[in-house]
């Protein structure tokens, strides 16, 4: 994994907890607060399936590509 992508990762994962404990630290009832913090965990799985299913384009359109330079070369 390239040392880009691991800081993203990692500034992800920093963003998502901050997250949290701003929820969690805030004045609000506790049942106000559960229900952020489902919302925002929800959009969090949202944006990581979307980053995965990105990720699964990508990796296919690059094998095909090797196939195609493979059949040519064959």
């Amino acid at each position: 994994m390239k040392d880009t992508s691991k800081i993203l990762i990692a500034l992800g994962v920093g963003l998502a907890i901050g997250g949290v404990l701003g929820v969690l630290f805030a004045p609000d009832k506790g049942s106000v607060t559960r229900h952020k913090i489902a919302d925002e965990t929800k959009k969090l799985a949202d944006t990581f399936n979307r980053k995965i299913e990105l990720g699964k384009e990508r990796l296919q359109e690059k094998f095909s590509k090797i196939n195609e330079m493979d059949e040519e070369l064959a």
